[in-house]
């Protein structure tokens, strides 16, 4: 997400601003103070010592109710967002209140019902908890920071249970999804270790094409994608994925978009980051997407193995980079919107428009009304800012953005909060929108329809969870959750 850290506005500090917090708890039995018997149930055991876990620090209130602490963006106090923990030994029927009271941002889509997600031991699908049971408001008690209080009733004592800010997407699970991809042979996927993060990480580099078919006398199209350069914005690596499982289908569209197309794409820009459960830095602490122009080596190898590349392909007159494309998630707006860059020649403005106008026309929760082209000096050293400037007149560079929490369509009047699947739909129709962008419709076979429907994407790709299915369901969002047995609340 392009944004900036919130500060009070009445003591001009940050907001949230509590003592730096170093470590995630690990099966921290938290008991009243000074109990002096043995451990019972309904004493809540924490923890966040696991892949992309947070949580700092608890603070016993009563047997009801307890202060949760965020866990600080390694080497970087100032970016308390993400968190994710379990908590076991729970007593059943037992209901509690956790205060998250130390968020770094004022703003937040938590005022607007947005909710955590929760899963468990026998129920592992992530769920929403419910809005009525969050709030989200200033606290006297708290130096005036912002608190997201919520309610939850505990109903199976041996279940363990997890709470986090947003559905998690692990390195792990990307692992494992690009492993499975490998595993298929296609002849049309490439992967690649492009580099090492700090913590030796891999930095996973796929290219989607089809080899076999003729180029023309300049070489395809090139379109370069990149996600999660602020590790806690998950649902970028939803939407990403749903790019990536789009493209290596059989459905027609894709097929087409493979002959003509070359699509180069970095799932996970920090790895380090999202391992260790940071909401926007590094292992390091570095913002990455402030360190565009000049990147280390060293400090931020990732983002030096990616730029060295376009770098280098920009320099290739048989290579046409048309497109760069940074997929983040936003935290106070709804929808999935794009940033553009600002031009002097009218004629590249208009052009620079055409790809959101037609992705809203395939993406019924992409917002045309929220895309907007800036300069913003605070924003020179990102991806889109720093790429803009350097690829030739026609090429376009935009950051797209999805709300961590809901989109509304047209003529609707309620907020539809988003799944996981709804993520990858997005992604899906952003790799179709390439068809409409370069004109390639009159090149689909029997002149088949062109939205995606579930049965035209014929993939056998495992994500991270074992599950299979990028397309789309028949039923709607609301008919799932009517019909979902969800955990009690």
């Amino acid at each position: 997400m392009e944004e900036n850290v919130m500060k009070d506005v009445e003591t001009g500090v940050e907001a949230g601003g509590e003592d730096a917090l170093v470590g995630n708890v690990n099966k921290l039995t938290v008991t009243p103070p000074g109990y002096p018997g043995a451990q019972r149930k309904g004493h809540l055991v924490f923890d966040a010592c696991f892949e992309s876990g947070n949580l700092g620090r608890v603070d016993y209130i009563s047997d009801f109710e307890f202060d949760l602490f965020i866990r600080p963006d390694t080497c970087n106090p100032r970016f308390r967002v993400w968190f994710n923990f379990t908590v076991e030994n729970v007593r059943e029927t037992q209901r509690v209140i956790f205060n998250m009271v130390n968020f770094s941002k004022t703003k937040s889509l938590y005022r607007d019902g947005m909710s955590p997600v929760v899963k468990s031991t026998s129920r592992p699908k992530w769920q929403r908890l419910p809005a009525k049971n969050v709030y989200y408001y200033r606290c006297p008690d708290h130096r005036r920071n912002y608190v997201m209080s919520f309610a939850f009733c505990f109903d199976r004592e041996d279940d363990v249970y997890q709470f986090a800010y947003c559905y998690p997407y692990t390195y792990s699970r990307l692992q494992h999804y690009l492993a499975g991809l490998e595993r298929r042979n296609l002849p049309y996927l490439q992967r690649e270790q492009l580099g090492l993060s700090v913590q030796q990480r891999r930095l996973d580099l796929l290219t989607i094409t089809n080899p076999a078919h003729p180029s023309p006398e300049r070489g395809k199209k090139l379109v370069f994608l990149t996600s999660r350069v602020h590790p806690g914005e998950s649902p970028a690596s939803f939407v990403c994925q749903g790019v990536i499982d789009f493209l290596v289908s059989q459905h027609p569209v894709a097929q087409v978009l493979r002959d003509h197309v070359i699509f180069k794409i970095v799932p996970m820009l920090n790895p380090d980051g999202v391992y260790l459960g940071n909401y926007r830095c590094s292992l390091m602490g570095f913002d990455l997407n402030r360190y565009w122009q000049d990147p280390s080596p060293w400090a931020h190898p990732t983002l030096h193995a990616v730029k060295q590349l376009i770098v280098q392909m920009n320099q290739d007159p048989r290579v046409n980079l048309e497109f760069y494309i940074d997929v983040h998630a936003h935290s106070t707006m709804l929808n999935g919107f794009m940033y553009g860059n600002v031009f002097e020649e009218e004629g590249r403005v208009r052009r620079q428009a055409v790809f959101p106008r037609l992705l809203c026309q395939n993406a019924p929760d992409f917002s045309l009304s929220s895309t907007s082209f800036n300069r913003d000096s605070v924003k020179a050293g990102t991806g889109r800012r720093f790429l803009g400037g350097l690829l030739d007149d026609s090429s376009y560079c935009y950051t797209l953005e999805v709300s961590f929490y809901s989109y509304m369509t047209a003529g609707s009047t309620a907020a539809v909060p988003y799944t996981e699947e709804t993520y990858m739909k997005l992604g899906r129709n952003v790799a179709r929108t390439f068809l409409d962008y370069y004109k390639l419709n009159t090149l689909l076979k029997d002149n088949r329809p062109t939205h995606i429907q579930s049965s035209d994407v014929m993939l056998q790709t495992g994500s991270g969870n074992g599950k299979t299915n990028t397309g789309d369901r028949e039923k709607t969002d609301s008919e799932k959750e009517r019909k979902s047995q969800g955990i009690r609340h």
